[in-house]
């Protein structure tokens, strides 16, 4: 029986830390954007966009990915950097510049393949995480959760997230967070790295903040438990019985919808 735990404790860690820094943001982000609020339709619509953004990503060319992507990111650090700097422009244009930077003159390095991506992969989910975590509520969190693992589990299998992957891993974009196993798990002569897309992990930093919102820290801090400990189960199996690709959506999901659901029953 192979098992790995870096992968399950970067997890827990990445989404304990969204839950943590939602405490000290909520309230900046709210007042931003003026108490909005996703509507079941909003977060439809934007399942939609995400699907067809990722159906479609294998077709666009490589240029204009990096450009779309860059721009996604480099938006994202310019809002948070500008809200939490007293709203100084000057200084919120420092961080996506630097990011841009780094990665126009270093993606081909090993710096930037071994610690900077990674790093850039772990705010950006957290910020994604942050910001459109403010956006649901809890009615609209459980739709969403469950149509967006729906739709994760079609992409998955049908081979169509793959492609989408495939597209921005060959341009070093950090679109997924990558680990080695530990304990270091040997296949075929190689030791084998896992990959978690920063879509999961923003679906296991939703619930989570959701879960806090709705139920307290507590109950949130043991969710979290629950997700990461399910993902180890599912990646254990994976890893022993054959590597394959599988919808990361449906290993979070399964270690929190048990725990809401009896949470939700007890109450």
């Amino acid at each position: 029986m192979y098992f790995d735990i870096a992968m399950p404790l970067t997890l827990f860690f990445v989404t304990l830390l969204s839950v943590f820094l939602n405490e000290k943001t909520d309230r900046k982000l709210k007042s931003v954007l003026e108490e909005r609020k996703f509507a079941l339709r909003d977060a439809i619509l934007l399942l939609a966009a995400m699907a067809a953004m990722v159906s479609l990503i294998a077709f666009i060319p490589q240029m204009a990915i990096m450009t779309i992507f860059l721009f996604s990111y480099s938006t994202l650090l310019f809002i948070f950097t500008y809200l939490f700097s007293n709203k100084r422009w000057y200084v919120a244009t420092l961080m996506p510049a630097l990011f841009v930077f780094l990665y126009l003159f270093f993606n081909k390095t090993p710096i930037w393949s071994n610690y900077l991506i990674n790093l850039y992969g772990v705010i950006f989910a957290i910020l994604i995480t942050l910001y459109l975590g403010s956006l649901f509520t809890w009615k609209t969190s459980l739709v969403f959760a469950v149509l967006l693992t729906i739709m994760d589990a079609i992409l998955v299998f049908t081979g169509t997230m793959g492609s989408a992957a495939t597209a921005t891993i060959s341009l070093n974009l950090p679109v997924l967070i990558t680990v080695q196993t530990l304990p270091a798990v040997v296949l075929d002569g190689k030791i084998v790295y896992m990959r978690l897309g920063l879509g999961d992990l923003f679906f296991a930093g939703l619930l989570a903040i959701q879960t806090f919102k709705t139920y307290g820290r507590n109950f949130a801090i043991l969710s979290v438990i629950a997700m990461a400990t399910s993902f180890f189960i599912f990646e254990a199996v994976l890893l022993t019985y054959g590597p394959i690709a599988f919808p990361g959506t449906l290993m979070i999901i399964c270690g929190w919808l048990p725990l809401a659901l009896w949470k939700r029953l007890k109450h």
